[in-house]
């Protein structure tokens, strides 16, 4: 499928701004916005097979595409949530569990490309991967 393959980040777009929403410190922020993250993405039907390496954590995810499972983000603020496939784009709606408030997530690939959309409280950050 389209997604599949390595990403590496390319550059950010509002990502600190983003972050400073979720109330992530600000060491941690500027530690984050230049956190080398490279995403590898396995799609076998509608199941997913994410890997993520970063400076800071590996982690592998693994879901189905409309089923709820548990996530934490690189600073330990736990998610749940789901992705759904709408036209090529991958869509999540995370329920944060310490305040209940939505972040939403998009993954498209334009171009050569892989962008991911986050939305929480009004604010809005892309991060661009090229495949590596």
């Amino acid at each position: 499928m389209a997604f599949d393959g390595t990403w590496k980040i390319d550059r950010n777009e509002n990502y600190e701004k983003f972050m400073e929403a979720m109330g992530i410190g600000m060491m941690k922020r500027k530690l984050g916005a230049h956190d080398n993250l490279k995403i590898t993405i396995q799609q076998n039907g509608d199941k997913f097979n994410v890997k993520e390496s970063s400076n800071f954590r590996n982690i592998e995810i693994e879901f189905t595409l409309g089923v709820n499972f548990e996530y934490s983000l690189a600073d330990g603020t736990e998610l749940s949530g789901a992705w759904t496939l709408e036209g090529n784009k991958l869509v999540a709606t995370f329920t944060r569990k310490d305040n209940g408030k939505v972040l939403k997530a998009t993954r498209e690939i334009v171009g050569d490309e892989l962008i991911q959309t986050y939305v929480y409280e009004g604010v809005e950050s892309k991060r661009f991967f090229k495949r590596g």
